[in-house]
Order: C-alpha cells, then sequence, then structure tokens
C-alpha cells in the first residue's frame, strides 16, 4: 500500500515541513475498542490527510499574529474548542472552505463540520487510530522508547516535534508527548459533551500510551500535555 504526502504552502505561516505538512492516508477500516464497556465497532475510513506532527506553537501562535515560546514544540493548553476555532482560522488564512460552523453553545454541542469542505478540521476518532496504526496491529506502532516521549523518559516535559521515529506512513508523535484531541463526542448518553483524545502524553505511563487508549473530557478542558493534529479531507 503506497501513502503519499502532499505538502500546501500558507504565507506568512513560518512553518512548511511541520503541521503544514499533510500525508495523504489511503482508504481502510479500523476496529474501534471502549474498555469500559467493552464493546467494539468497525468503522470504514475514506482516504483523508493528516499532519505528520501535532499543531506547533510556532504555527499556532502565527495564525494568530503572535511570538511563541519555544516554537518546535507542540502546542498544549488547547481546548476541544481552541482547536475547531484554529482550524477555520487556518483554513481562512489559507484561503480553503471552512470545516466548521458553530453558535454560542458553551458545551459545543452546536459546532457542525462539513466533511466535505477542502479546509483543515480534526481528524475522526477512527481516523486518528486508523492512522496511528498504520496497518499494524499491536498494541503500538513501535518500541515505546523509540516512539514516543511518556513518563520514564521525557523528564516530565513535551518535547519538540517530529524527535521520536514515525509510524510506516511517516507519521511521528502518535503516540506519547502530547494527547491529540479527535471530533467525536465520546458516549453522549453518559457523559453528554464530552470529546474525545488519543495518543498519550509525556507524563503518561505505557497503559495509556497505546493506540486504542481512549480518553474524554469536557470541550473546554485544558492541560499541559492536550494538543491536536490536523487533518483534511479528499
Amino acid at each position: 500500500m503506497q501513502v503519499g504526502s502532499c505538502e500546501m504552502s500558507l504565507e506568512p505561516t513560518p512553518l512548511r515541513g511541520t503541521a503544514e505538512h499533510m500525508i495523504e492516508i489511503p482508504a481502510g477500516e479500523i476496529v474501534l475498542r471502549d474498555e469500559g464497556t467493552k464493546t467494539n465497532w468497525n468503522v470504514e475510513v475514506g482516504a483523508f490527510r493528516l499532519a505528520a506532527y501535532p499543531v506547533t506553537r510556532e504555527l499556532y501562535a502565527a495564525v494568530q499574529g503572535e511570538a511563541p515560546e519555544n516554537p518546535a514544540a507542540p502546542v498544549t493548553e488547547v481546548s476541544w474548542t481552541d482547536a475547531v476555532h484554529f482550524c477555520n482560522m487556518l483554513s481562512q488564512a489559507a484561503g480553503l472552505s471552512l470545516c466548521y460552523s458553530m453558535g454560542d453553545d458553551p458545551n459545543g454541542r452546536d459546532v457542525a463540520c462539513d466533511w466535505e469542505a477542502d479546509g483543515y478540521r480534526l481528524p475522526s476518532e477512527a481516523e486518528w487510530e486508523y492512522a496511528c496504526r498504520a496497518g499494524t496491529s499491536g498494541v503500538r506502532y513501535g518500541e515505546l522508547d523509540q516512539i514516543a516521549w511518556y513518563r520514564e523518559n521525557s523528564s516530565g516535559e513535551v518535547h519538540d516535534v517530529g524527535t521520536r521515529a514515525p509510524n510506516a506512513w511517516g507519521l511521528h508523535d502518535m503516540i506519547g508527548n502530547v494527547w491529540e484531541w479527535c471530533w467525536d463526542l465520546y458516549d453522549p448518553a453518559v457523559y453528554g459533551p464530552y470529546r474525545v483524545f488519543r495518543g498519550g502524553g509525556a507524563h503518561d505511563l505505557p497503559r495509556a500510551c497505546r493506540a486504542s487508549c481512549r480518553r474524554k473530557s469536557h470541550p473546554t478542558f485544558r492541560i499541559d500535555d492536550l494538543g491536536f493534529r490536523l487533518a483534511r479531507s479528499l
């Protein structure tokens, strides 16, 4: 299976080889699992593009007209709501159609995604895990110390993106360093507006740094090892 890449230029954004570098992910299928309810479900995933790295502080600040500290580090302390607003800002700056429409609901229930739009968006949970696995079926796509910053090697802090080995499709930091927001509601019948995040972070033990590990929180939640990654529909 061939996985291609395409690079978008965006002026005056300073990054060209990190978050703007999008890997073309082929269509396929993924089996998701919720450990709490012990249930599995199959999801068909269409072809899409996913950034090779989490959004960096440099890109995040540049889109908002600010100067970043530690520019190559992944942006953190961003809520799900912050992430969808950023996706729209970046799409507008790039002259692309917006993926998200939203109102004033503080719980984010009125946010809608246009999956046909060509702008930037968050990956779905199924897209995220499918891309993370990159055709593998194990707990993770490589040896943990080689692919991830986590509690035992991170010295308690996030690290610059792309400094651990990528998966077979060229995606870095899918495991460890920072958790990544996804589009999906976790379980609206039980947890209301809580959204999914994936991947494990710099403070986590190996159990959290697995391709299948699911976490959740309110869309306004922010913490020092939670960021996001850009996707685009094909």
